[in-house]
């Protein structure tokens, strides 16, 4: 796992594995108030991001996910006390698909030969509004929709320290790609949307890849779209993982996206609304 400062209230760690991204971000002020977006995928990584956070000043209130792919929504294994906060489209998924989350978890370790001391808990969600704002500290996190590699999620713009987190959206290791809640159409609106923070951002932070600065971002941005348009292919990663992600893409190139799990109210929802400033 690699650890990068963007900001002194930001730091991005990247796994080893798939290069998964999480996000430390604290609101500064009289009392500073933190969370963590997305998260690591290793025992020993969700660990060391615990670590990180007590030796950064960093005091963990609440967790963020950029959408509810289960690879985002594990930081309750390294922050148990705190509250899941998520779009509400992606509260719905989960709670549409009891265990999916703990199910997809038991897959990947049995494949990398992975032992947890725990099992995976979401505990309560906390749904969020999209597009909205949440209070962190003395600032404000302004909340994006993030559809489009799914049907849910969320996109976070971190104005103080001009950092933007994407969830699975500008990756320097990985071709778009979309599920069945996703659609290449939805994907590619998401990237129209997203150019003004893009030109905004000192740093953005993909789902997968490690942090990128600005003009990278914009590199990848404009590659990512002329490929959604039928362009050319993209080499991320390798090109044989290149191939294999195309050729996927292309099975499903135009097909509609599937509707999501009915929609569920928030005050319907448990928990109460522990996140920071939400």
């Amino acid at each position: 796992m690699r650890a990068l400062s963007l900001h002194p209230d930001v730091v991005t760690v990247t796994s080893s594995v798939w290069r998964t991204t999480a996000t430390l971000v604290r609101g500064p002020g009289e009392q500073p108030e933190s969370l963590l977006i997305d998260s690591p995928l290793l025992p020993v990584e969700l660990d060391a991001i615990r670590g990180l956070a007590d030796q950064g000043g960093f005091d963990v209130q609440g967790l963020l996910a950029t959408h509810a792919d289960w690879d985002h929504v594990l930081g309750r294994l390294a922050f148990p006390d705190a509250l899941l906060g998520l779009d509400e489209r992606s509260a719905a998924r989960l709670m549409g698909r009891m265990g999916e989350p703990q199910r997809r978890l038991r897959e990947f370790d049995r494949e990398w030969y992975v032992d947890r001391a725990q099992p995976l808990s979401l505990g309560e969600l906390q749904p969020l509004p999209v597009p909205g704002r949440l209070e962190l500290g003395d600032e404000t996190i302004d909340v994006h929709d993030g559809s489009g590699h799914t049907g849910d999620g969320l996109i976070l713009w971190i104005p103080w320290a001009r950092t933007l987190v994407l969830g699975d959206y500008l990756s320097p290791v990985e071709l778009p790609s979309w599920d069945a809640t996703g659609s290449r159409d939805l994907y590619r609106a998401a990237l129209d949307r997203i150019v003004p923070l893009v030109h905004d951002a000192r740093w953005v932070v993909p789902g997968h890849g490690g942090p990128i600065s600005h003009d990278e971002a914009l590199l990848v941005l404009d590659e990512d779209r002329d490929y959604l348009d039928g362009g050319d292919v993209p080499i991320r990663g390798s090109k044989t993982a290149s191939g294999k992600q195309h050729e996927a893409n292309l099975a499903v190139w135009d097909r509609p996206a599937d509707p999501l799990p009915q929609l569920v109210k928030a005050d319907a929802l448990p928990g109460p609304p522990a996140v920071p400033g939400a």
